[in-house]
């Protein structure tokens, strides 16, 4: 070689220092199940039967109204999770869904809340409580407390959602809030995990012209799960008016697109918000909120975000219908895809390995979800080693 020993030694070791460079703590998305929504339920209505109710409400609007708009088949598989799991992820309410209350209610509240999740909860729960601004976050740690009193050690997959965050540093209030609830309820360190509410624009641009979204998963610790979009405060915050204030909206857009840069290689799931509109009042009312929250959904799986908010019960109809048909419609071309890539046949599509563990990771969510069944898959092994 005309390159030198000097020269080799030199560039290996500027490249070891391009690792120094990842963000601290970084990983790989790990291929574990992702819920496809959160559910929210003001801790004043959350009982012990409220997931059952809810998947039964679901059932009764379908049978009042009609089926809602999607092929038999997915019609089908819907009204069967509706029966065995309406709710995958639920989040008990202290937040805007819940209000301002008295201290003594909303202690009250905290502890039936916890006793009721204790009985009852489905693969992914928690609560959102208050912000961690200085005039409520007293307020959230007493209900936070209160609630993990009653619920005992907290379920697998158990997150605490934390709402308007506004800077770095609130990552900061939060990592230490968890650690003191651990400490007081005797659980092991990095038990207590969150989430964090993307509802203004400070967040995805600071002062001084910068994101600081990366900053606040590093300062994070490792304990943040998720970053939640909330369509209504962040498009307030713009100035939108509230005619066209919704998912779909530019503004909307750009924020996660900042959030899904910025979580992109940590880990950390980005989860749309929800619409307003409610499945209810006339048939033709319900098929018109059911047709314009199925486009919804659609959309944000095409733009690669896989989790969003549900708040009444006939949401659940097209959050499922709308979520099965995407896999559905995609699974053909990714099993017929991946196939060739991993059999080393170029037809069609030169597939590179990152496209490869996209197509997997797509089937195992269909698979996770229930939209696709193993023999949909037909190697579901291979679609494992893709990863």
């Amino acid at each position: 070689m005309a390159l030198s020993e000097r020269d080799l030694d030199e560039l290996r070791a500027r490249a070891e220092h391009l690792d120094r460079l990842l963000l601290p703590g970084q990983v790989e998305e790990p291929p574990a199940r992702q819920p496809v929504h959160t559910v929210y339920v003001p801790a004043s209505s959350f009982t012990a039967g409220t997931l059952v109710d809810w998947g039964n409400e679901a059932r009764i609007l379908v049978r009042d109204h009609g089926r809602p708009p999607f092929p038999d088949d997915v019609v089908e598989l819907v009204l069967a999770k509706l029966m065995t799991e309406p709710i995958e992820d639920l989040r008990v309410d202290f937040e805007d869904g819940y209000g301002r209350r008295g201290d003594d209610e909303e202690d009250a509240d905290a502890t039936g809340a916890g006793a009721a999740l204790r009985a009852d909860p489905p693969a992914f729960s928690g609560l959102r409580s208050k912000s961690l601004e200085p005039d409520t976050v007293l307020r959230a740690a007493r209900t936070i407390d209160r609630f993990l009193e009653a619920l005992g050690p907290p379920p697998d997959n158990f997150v605490i959602t934390f709402p308007k965050a506004t800077s770095a540093a609130y990552a900061d209030a939060a990592v230490l809030l968890c650690r003191q609830l651990e400490h007081a309820h005797g659980l092991a360190e990095g038990t207590l995990r969150f989430e964090l509410q993307v509802e203004t624009p400070q967040v995805i641009i600071g002062a001084d012209g910068r994101s600081p979204l990366p900053e606040m998963i590093v300062r994070s610790q490792g304990r943040l799960a998720g970053l939640h979009y909330g369509t209504y405060d962040y498009s307030t915050a713009l100035g939108i008016a509230p005619t066209y204030q919704s998912l779909e909206h530019p503004v909307a857009d750009h924020a996660k697109s900042v959030m899904q840069a910025a979580a992109a290689g940590t880990g950390v799931h980005v989860a749309d918000g929800s619409t307003n509109v409610l499945p209810t009042g006339t048939t033709q009312e319900v098929h018109r909120a059911w047709a314009l929250h199925a486009r919804l959904v659609r959309r944000s799986l095409e733009r690669g975000i896989y989790q969003g908010w549900d708040l009444h019960p006939g949401h659940l109809v097209t959050r499922w219908g709308a979520t099965f048909e995407f896999f559905r419609d995609g699974v053909d071309e990714a099993v017929h895809r991946l196939a060739h890539y991993l059999g080393r046949r170029t037809r069609g599509h030169l597939d590179e390995p990152a496209t490869a563990r996209a197509m997997a990771r797509f089937l195992l969510r269909g698979l996770h979800c229930g939209a696709l069944r193993p023999g949909d898959v037909r190697h579901p092994v291979e679609v494992l080693e893709a990863l």
